[in-house]
């Protein structure tokens, strides 16, 4: 079925569980373990740094609201940066989602559930196998519609609040609560502005996710008014537990305990409820994750359908079509078969980084997208304006860039190599759009 609309199926309700149950995933979870490392054990930059990413990541989804309100079309970021800036940047911007964060964040996800499941099985060694097969599970409930996909994304956020109210609680009743919470900041001889930056990366993670509602912005019924809700309510209520979560781990472990443990919310669990109870919450933190890999996989479809849909993709004929339930099936199998892929390295952390780091190189594109947008078509309708403008826009951008000129030139080898892998494998992007668009001039011209 080729040439189809999407249908305007969904809601608010729908809108903020994508950005709420997409963002709480495995990174409030799993995340203190590398926080925790990278500040040397201390808690203080790790804790402020819940409140930067979380201020960040608000100023980034009220600026992109903007820019997706006015050009509501279904791609998402691609699309507005392919408006502002031209079809290459545009491309670039798909191609990286498609080949890199999409798939790179879902293979994280399914490691993290995979790591976590076999763990609660006793069999470690079936981490990626678990992985591989939570991946093809949600590319089947996709396949089935928007519909399914939304329900399943509605249910794991109810789900996934759980295991964190029952944390949060118990830990301020049962922790000791000796355990310092704001000093020091950094463990001794390490730089202030360095570990900020790596620490920041690792949180800007755990409030990935906001951005996937952006691509199904054609298949909202009321845009305008829901797609700012969801994303302020959604990510100041992400704001909130997360930084809640954070003080209630410190009040049971202290950091450096927390920078040793894989799992850190489990930790805490077995400390608070035991080892039955510590198993329960670990059931919780599977259903989160399960969530945030179907949101994952469901916006990345879209991106790809886009590409193809303007045949500048390889394999777009492949890719363009929608399947009887109105979803486009074959973007959702190339989304999850790339993930599954990465999922055979088995890590997390390389993932998420990868990811991260990808993402937000074109999400800083798009805040000052928003800017030029205002200057070259003033005129236009704008049904939602970003508040207090410019300056939540140069916030987002501001700290957008620090992380990312902290991963390029003050990190070290490691985090420096991911940055640069990604910056190679998105410019590959270059040639194959030379060739895909003279492909699709020629076949114009026959």
């Amino acid at each position: 079925m080729q040439g189809k609309e999407l249908k305007k199926t969904m809601g608010v309700s729908v809108a903020f569980s994508m950005v709420v149950g997409c963002v709480i995933g495995s990174g409030v979870f799993f995340k203190p373990q590398a926080i925790y490392t990278a500040t040397g054990g201390a808690p203080g930059i790790g804790i402020i740094s819940w409140i930067l990413g979380g201020l960040i990541t608000l100023c980034a989804g009220l600026t992109v609201a903007e820019i997706a309100i006015v050009i509501p079309k279904t791609g998402g970021m691609m699309v507005y940066l392919e408006e502002v800036f031209g079809e290459k940047v545009g491309y670039l911007t798909g191609w990286m989602q498609c080949l890199l964060f999409y798939p790179g964040t879902a293979a994280a996800l399914a490691v993290a559930f995979g790591n976590q499941l076999s763990e609660i099985l006793g069999h470690p060694d079936w981490t990626v196998g678990i992985a591989i097969v939570d991946i093809i599970v949600v590319i089947f409930i996709n396949n089935i519609g928007s519909k399914a996909a939304g329900l399943v994304q509605t249910l794991a956020t109810i789900g996934k609040v759980i295991p964190l109210i029952f944390i949060a609680i118990f830990a301020f009743i049962k922790g000791g609560g000796t355990n310092p919470i704001l000093t020091p900041m950094v463990g001794e001889g390490l730089s202030t502005g360095t570990v900020l930056g790596s620490v920041l990366i690792a949180i800007l993670f755990a409030y990935e996710g906001w951005i996937n509602v952006t691509p199904i912005v054609g298949e909202m019924k009321n845009p305008g008014k829901d797609l700012p809700k969801a994303f302020g309510g959604g990510i100041l209520i992400i704001m909130a537990i997360y930084l809640i979560i954070n003080v209630a781990y410190l009040w049971v472990l202290p950091a450096d305990q927390l920078a040793q443990v894989s799992s850190p919310a489990v930790a805490v669990a077995e400390v608070i409820f035991g080892p039955v109870g510590g198993k329960i919450i670990a059931v919780g933190i599977l259903i989160s994750v399960f969530g945030a890999l179907n949101g994952f996989i469901l916006a990345g479809s879209r991106v790809a359908y886009t590409l193809a849909v303007q045949k500048i993709m390889p394999g777009y004929k492949i890719f363009n079509k929608l399947n009887k339930s109105d979803v486009p099936g074959n973007g959702i199998i190339l989304i999850g078969a790339l993930g599954c892929l990465y999922s055979l390295t088995g890590q997390f952390n390389l993932l998420t980084d990868l990811a991260t780091f990808s993402g937000w190189v074109f999400y800083v594109l798009t805040f000052i997208a928003v800017i030029r947008l205002r200057k070259t078509r003033p005129d236009v309708e704008r049904e939602y304006k970003v508040p207090l403008y410019p300056i939540v826009p140069a916030i987002a951008i501001l700290g957008g860039g620090f992380v990312l000129i902290n991963q390029l030139f003050m990190a070290g080898s490691g985090p420096r190599a991911i940055a640069l892998t990604s910056i190679v494998i998105t410019l590959v992007g270059l040639p194959v759009y030379m060739i895909m668009n003279k492909r699709k001039a020629n076949s114009l011209n026959e």
